[in-house]
């Protein structure tokens, strides 16, 4: 049987993300079920206007809910901002999860897959990812201690995973794990100023990069592992 990677970032209760937005409410899945609906309708807000010009209560309009009814849930935009990082987690493990990678025995192919799976999920994304990494600098210190603690954990901790699977034997793994990070939203952050655009080629490129940078050389297989 294949070890799972996939530990999906849900908050639980009595961790530092599940204390950080309480809510009166006891109903657990309805509280995420109204907050998915915030989610929803703050990003599209967001997006349009940005974290700082974006009101309350246009995020409240937007969510087909009353300003009362939002602060049962939230306390601020800080929350709102830390609950859509959140979700964008929760989205790419799902879509990693559907993808198929924890039934590749293969730790080399399992990589690959999921360099692949993720550059596709981020390009399907492009709108949030723009938006998290240009507004979460806003968040408050408590909130952005929290979001940062998650990254390393769900983000990092993925891919430091995945690479001490390949057999990595250096003792930079922190820097490496960290770098594929930053990696993945490449073709996002910089995309537009190369020749395919980010996309197609420039991914086939970026996967192949990434391989050789960990020191994984060998003919790149298109959904496999380095051979």
């Amino acid at each position: 049987m294949v070890k799972s990677i996939i530990d999906r970032p849900r908050p639980r209760p009595g961790e530092p993300e599940d204390r950080l937005v309480p809510s009166p409410a006891k109903n657990r899945d309805l509280i995420q079920e109204k907050r998915r609906r915030i989610v929803a309708g703050a990003t599209r807000v967001f997006f349009e206007k940005g974290f700082h010009r974006t009101t309350i209560r246009e995020i409240a309009l937007a969510s087909g809910m009353s300003m009362g009814q939002l602060y049962h849930y939230i306390s601020s935009k800080d929350d709102i901002l830390f609950l859509v990082y959140e979700h964008m987690q929760a989205l790419w493990f799902d879509h990693l999860a559907t993808s198929g990678i924890e039934e590749i025995a293969d730790p080399g192919q399992r990589l690959t897959r999921a360099l692949r799976c993720t550059l596709e999920f981020i390009g399907q994304h492009k709108d949030l990812f723009l938006f998290i990494y240009t507004e979460t600098k806003y968040l408050d210190r408590k909130h952005l201690r929290v979001v940062l603690a998650m990254d390393d954990r769900n983000v990092v901790g993925f891919w430091r995973r995945l690479i001490l699977d390949v057999g990595w034997a250096g003792d930079e793994l922190e820097f490496a794990a960290n770098l594929v990070s930053f990696l993945m939203v490449f073709l996002v952050l910089r995309g537009w100023n190369l020749e395919h655009g980010g996309r197609g080629r420039d991914l086939d490129d970026l996967i192949d990069f990434t391989l050789r940078g960990l020191g994984l050389l060998g003919e790149r297989s298109r959904d496999g592992g380095p051979r």
